[in-house]
């Protein structure tokens, strides 16, 4: 039997199994091609979906729900942290002492030494954190080699090579993956430990969640995309299969598809015990996945010049014809609501209501746990930036705190515990989605997160913005005091009102997130729901940017909302401003129709 032989060597995988070269290769760029070939029209579908609701929410009624904080204009990134970090590396495994630095967007280096950093060098290895999951018991890692690779009684004797792993070790970081290859490092001591612990974590979630931020009708686009080409490969629930930028989604999708049988392949070539065979089928993976990766990439950017010409026809099209499509849409909603309105309303009533209340409260929970976090860690450094300026309104100390204060969303020691505030109810939740083939927590967390960072950037961005129209040099430091007292109030106002919002809008989405493709999945089961798609140019053919599925989406989403809303209102009171909020509903999308079509009757 011919074995595997896996090498570290600058940061890359080489194995044997030379991927991109061999036939095995050939066959998984193959695979990558069919599935653009499947992918795409499904995203021209939904690129003309996009593109007609942010037009029509942009030219329709404005939300008076609008945010009341000022947006920042920093893009979210992690703060850049560095150290020296034990890296367990080698063929066999040892630890060996390296120099690591983690970058803005998300990516982390290791060096032989700092002085190799310092004067520009190569690293030795680096990894983009995307999908990686952090663990920090030594027993929990060597629990998960056993499980990916089970070791028989007779294979003990073969574990010498991670005999290391055995060895006790303090201030472990393991970052394990399910197709990339494991990196295992410790810390010199615990404050080290605890300040890289929670760098990692931010970079897994912002490079997690870059696609989810963007309100690009090309982005929201991608997305709903994705799940429709799972849902047609028979895949209907939710889960995190969707975090990472847009080729690492598509890699990661075909990933797991091909997963099962190359694990099966690796392992019946790759002699020794579980363990060390665990780790060396990751590191083969890793090669695999680098493939697939730079395929992905290379066929998203051919497809790129189409898109850009695309979005920019769909944008002409819409802006000109909008009122006859919206028509269109409201007459087509009402025939389908009419024909389906029994079956959702049944499904509904079964499934739905029952676990509605106990999911809402669930979400709810944590979300305002991180938003009352947000406002403490708010008012204590508003406040202390007020201490200072009465201390001494000119000096250098007020200049640095001032700067502290802008870096407060940044700062991962400072958001941790907002951050732990999101994970709050977490197995319950876990348990109460379970029934609804809902696998998306920590996409959920992560988005609880992200709301944190930036709901925080926003309130320090608008308290700056304001302390610097009304603070001059004329004042004296009493009235400096008093005005940006005056300004504390006026962000925490503005605050609570973005924070309201923000609440109902986040639960709101993700209990639609839950519900909505199991919804869809049990409707297919009862009523052999599978509405007709149209394939080929939709610019040929005007009016695709109305879909038959894409219709059928909105009536059945818009009978959801319904239910979510008139629960929503239950638990946290009718709000004017709350009820308000601007979504592509079928109930808007219905309404602004027939007014359309009763004013073009007059």
């Amino acid at each position: 039997m011919k074995r595997t032989c896996l090498v570290l060597q600058g940061g890359h995988l080489h194995s044997s199994h030379h991927i991109p070269a061999s036939g095995k290769g050939r066959e998984k760029e193959g695979q990558v091609d069919g599935m653009l070939r499947t992918f795409l029209p499904c995203y021209r579908r939904q690129l003309a979906a996009a593109v007609l609701r942010h037009i029509s929410q942009e030219l329709g009624p404005q939300d008076p729900a609008r945010c009341q904080l000022s947006h920042t204009k920093k893009l979210p990134r992690v703060r850049e942290h560095q150290g020296p970090l034990t890296l367990l590396q080698g063929h066999p495994p040892q630890w060996q002492p390296t120099f690591c630095v983690l970058r803005g967007d998300g990516r982390l280096e290791w060096f032989s030494h700092k002085e190799n950093y310092e004067s520009g060098g190569r690293p030795l290895g680096f990894a983009a954190l995307t999908g990686y999951t952090l663990l920090t018991s030594q027993r929990e890692y060597l629990c998960l080699l056993d499980d990916l690779c089970p070791s028989s009684s007779g294979d003990l004797a073969l574990e010498e090579p991670l005999r290391v792993l055995e060895e006790p070790v303090s201030f472990t970081l393991f970052l394990v993956h399910p197709f990339r290859a494991h990196l295992c490092f410790c810390a010199r001591s615990r404050g080290a430990h605890r300040a890289w612990r929670l760098s990692l974590q931010g970079a897994i979630r912002l490079r997690a969640t870059v696609l989810q931020r963007s309100r690009a009708p090309a982005a929201c686009a991608f997305l709903d995309a994705v799940l429709l080409y799972r849902r047609r490969r028979g895949y209907a629930g939710g889960d995190d299969g969707i975090l990472g930028s847009d080729a690492e989604v598509l890699s990661a999708e075909l990933m797991r598809e091909l997963l099962p049988g190359l694990r099966a392949q690796t392992l019946r070539s790759l002699r020794g015990a579980g363990r060390a065979r665990a780790r060396a089928c990751a590191e083969f993976l890793d090669a695999v996945h680098a493939a697939v990766l730079a395929w992905a990439s290379s066929g998203l950017r051919a497809f790129q010049p189409e898109k850009d010409a695309l979005l920019a026809a769909l944008e002409r099209m819409v802006r000109a014809d909008l009122e006859q499509i919206l028509q269109q849409r409201a007459l087509g909603a009402r025939r389908i609501e009419a024909e389906i309105q029994d079956a959702v309303e049944a499904c509904l009533c079964q499934k739905v209501d029952p676990q509605l209340p106990q999911l809402t409260l669930a979400l709810l929970s944590p979300v305002e746990a991180t938003l009352q976090a947000v406002r403490t860690l708010l008012i204590q450094g508003m406040d202390r930036l007020c201490h200072y300026l009465r201390k001494n309104p000119s000096g250098t100390r007020l200049c640095r705190e001032v700067y502290e204060f802008g870096e407060i969303p940044w700062d991962p020691e400072l958001m941790q515990a907002c951050y732990r505030e999101a994970e709050r109810n977490h197995s319950h939740l876990v348990q109460l989605a379970k029934p609804f083939d809902f696998l998306g927590m920590r996409s959920l967390v992560f988005g609880a997160q992200d709301l944190a960072q930036q709901l925080m950037a926003a309130a320090v961005t608008t308290f700056l913005q304001l302390a610097d129209q009304c603070l001059t040099s004329a004042l004296d430091r009493s009235q400096a005091a008093e005005q940006l007292g005056k300004v504390r109030g006026l962000v925490l106002k503005k605050f609570t009102s973005d924070s309201e919002t923000t609440r109902w809008r986040f639960t709101r989405d993700w209990l639609l997130g839950i519900f909505w493709p199991f919804v869809w999945s049990q409707l297919g089961l009862r009523c052999n729901l599978e509405p007709p798609e149209v394939d080929g140019d939709i610019l040929a053919m005007g009016w695709q940017v109305l879909t038959t599925e894409g219709v059928y989406r909105d009536v059945i989403q818009g009978l959801l909302l319904q239910r979510i809303d008139r629960e929503l209102k239950k638990v946290l009171g009718a709000s004017d401003r709350a009820c308000c909020l601007a979504d592509c509903s079928v109930a808007q999308w219905v309404q602004e129709g027939a007014e359309e079509e009763a004013d073009a009757q007059l």
